[in-house]
């Protein structure tokens, strides 16, 4: 997760997960290649091999490899959530206004492992409630940075509208 913009009228937050898309595109193509090897070699089993390998291969890209891009901009005020993964893309927005804060939230497991992402609190509203950036924690970098930089300029925005009534 990182800030890919920060000007006084835009803030784009992105969650790329290049790595995970990676892996999981060379567990997919290891499975598949395998199973055709199998199936050149005369063995009709590496047909099941490719195709269940191939097939948990792609479901896990679609289900877990997420883009996801968080806009605030000041000069419409909005902040608007885009996800997209594979097949399909989100948008989601709500008022700046609205926006009270970001928190990073922290989940524990049980070897002892914290993870973390990002949150927006919005206390009032339609919109009211805890609205996650990513909806998987990670332990990757730059959660307590980002939920920091958000802080930091919806309180500068903040700080140009009361100066500005």
């Amino acid at each position: 997760m990182k800030i890919t913009a920060n000007t006084p009228d835009l803030l784009v937050v992105e969650d790329r997960p290049v790595l995970l898309a990676i892996l999981l595109t060379v567990f997919t193509l290891v499975f598949v290649g395998v199973g055709i090897g199998l199936l050149m070699a005369g063995e009709l089993w590496g047909l099941m091999f490719a195709g269940l390998g191939g097939g948990i291969g792609t479901l896990f890209l679609f289900i877990f490899v997420r883009r996801v891009q968080v806009v605030f901009h000041r000069p419409e005020r909005y902040v608007e959530i885009r996800r997209k993964n594979m097949f399909r893309s989100r948008v989601v927005r709500h008022r700046l206004d609205e926006v009270t804060r970001a928190v990073l939230e922290s989940s524990r497991s049980s070897e002892g492992t914290t993870t973390y992402r990002v949150t927006l609190v919005i206390e009032e509203g339609q919109s009211a409630g805890m609205h996650p950036i990513t909806f998987s924690y990670s332990n990757f970098g730059g959660h307590r940075r980002c939920a920091g930089e958000i802080n930091d300029w919806l309180d500068s925005v903040r700080g140009v509208s009361a100066a500005a009534s």
